[in-house]
């Protein structure tokens, strides 16, 4: 009966890389405790070197233009002085 082999998550393998780098345990000593062979484990070490700059990169600023354009846009009402729109609100609030 063959072997199924074991998908490790991106977290995974980030963690057993760690391991190896950041706490210094040998690369046979974690080949052999999660059934890798060597040769499986340095290409991912080299994937995540040449990816590794991808962690640096800045995220959740993808909207910029469209926040810029909002915040003049309200940077002019706001200058223009109240409207109508105020006028009115003010009227309601007031029962006039």
């Amino acid at each position: 009966m063959k072997k199924q082999r074991k998908h490790y998550t991106p977290e995974e393998k980030v963690a057993t890389l760690r391991r190896h780098l950041v706490e210094g345990v040998p690369i046979s000593d974690l080949c052999d405790e999660l059934g890798l062979q060597p040769t499986v484990f340095y290409p991912r070490q080299k994937e995540f070197f040449e990816n590794g700059a991808a962690a640096f990169q800045q995220r959740g600023r993808t909207n910029h233009q469209a926040e810029q354009e909002r915040i003049a846009h309200l940077e002019r009402k706001i200058q223009k002085g109240p409207g109508k729109e105020t006028t009115s609100v003010r009227k309601a609030v007031r029962g006039t």
